[in-house]
């Protein structure tokens, strides 16, 4: 499933993180005209990566097993 951008409002906790300079650009560049802020972005690409790197955890168990 590809990447896509979503309203979402969720109990939250504040985390600091940096990220480099060039990598805020692009993802500021990409929520532009998007109804999103750079957080809800960012949550949301860590839980699309998250979700498709179980995926492929469990995909290679079971090959594992074959």
């Amino acid at each position: 499933m590809a990447f896509q951008i979503k309203p979402n409002k969720k109990e939250t906790d504040n985390k600091t993180i940096r990220f480099p300079l060039a990598l805020i650009n692009k993802i500021e560049a990409v929520i532009d005209d998007k109804d999103i802020s750079f957080s809800g972005f960012v949550i949301q690409a860590c839980e699309y990566a998250l979700e498709n790197m179980e995926t492929t955890q469990e995909e290679n168990s079971q090959t594992d097993k074959s």
